[in-house]
């Protein structure tokens, strides 16, 4: 039987991509699954998707991009009687270009979404998961955590803070019965690179170009990405790097500078998005 049987689990950013193939999977392998995004139409879809495969799912709409939207989301859900088990903290987006292509108020949402509001929802969970016996956090980085990425610099600074953050407090409670574990996708097929463009007209036209092109090819699925993350977790695993290619370009850098990995990483995206 698998550990999600039965689990209640609350999956943020479950409107599109990972976020969407995770709330599929694990209803697939046996969870009652609690779904949160802006987009109600795509949450709908989702929705009767699970239903009509015999799954349960309770929609939650909600911009975690604002401030205290953790607290409101977790005290909706708590209203309505839910007890989660299993806490996957997977909304967030992110920008291209350099750090003056883009405005302040921008950034500040992006770091509520994919650092604030994360740590808020780990801040009320933990302590119900402990209470309750046990539980689970799965908080959603990317490979971008594990080293700098200039033209993403904010995006990837805020990733960082979730690999670390993750790691930090899996040792805290690892004595108390819950679970954490950081996933970190590589490039997925999903609407990331479209949002992390959408304000440049330029870049816009280049991430179409290679949309189109065999790059696209090198891509996993995010249901390659739901798989491989829910698998990592029943085995307990401390993170998760997703696809045997980004496993082998991370194992290189090993061997790297910090000053190399920088030059490398930079060359490649100011081809990108510089």
């Amino acid at each position: 039987m698998s550990i999600y049987t039965g689990k209640k689990t609350l999956v943020t950013g479950a409107s599109a991509g990972i976020g969407y193939a995770l709330a599929e999977e694990l209803a697939e392998r046996g969870s009652e699954v609690i779904i949160t995004a802006r987009r109600q139409d795509r949450l709908e879809e989702l929705a009767r998707k699970i239903e009509h495969a015999g799954g349960t799912v309770h929609i939650f709409l909600e911009d975690l991009s604002q401030p205290g939207s953790g607290r409101k989301l977790y005290d909706r859900v708590k209203s309505a009687g839910l007890q989660v088990d299993l806490l996957i903290n997977n909304a967030g987006y992110g920008r291209w270009g350099d750090l003056t292509s883009h405005d302040r108020e921008d950034y500040a949402k992006m770091l509520q979404l994919n650092v604030t509001t994360l740590t808020d929802l780990c801040h009320l969970y933990l302590p119900d998961m402990v209470a309750q016996g046990g539980g689970g956090i799965i908080n959603v980085g990317s490979m971008a955590s594990l080293s700098p990425i200039p033209y993403a610099s904010v995006y990837s600074s805020s990733k960082a803070y979730v690999l670390m953050f993750s790691e930090a407090i899996r040792y805290e409670y690892q004595d108390r019965g819950v679970k954490v574990m950081a996933l970190l996708p590589g490039g997925t097929q999903s609407e990331f690179a479209r949002v992390a463009t959408e304000k440049s007209e330029k870049l816009t036209k280049r991430n179409q170009k290679r949309e189109g092109s065999a790059a696209g090819g090198a891509l996993q699925t995010s249901q390659e990405v739901a798989v491989e993350c829910l698998d990592a977790f029943e085995k307990n695993k401390q993170y998760v790097l997703c696809g045997s290619r980004n496993r082998f370009l991370y194992n290189l850098t090993k061997f790297m500078s910090r000053q190399r990995v920088l030059e490398m990483t930079g060359g490649m995206f100011r081809k990108i998005a510089g």
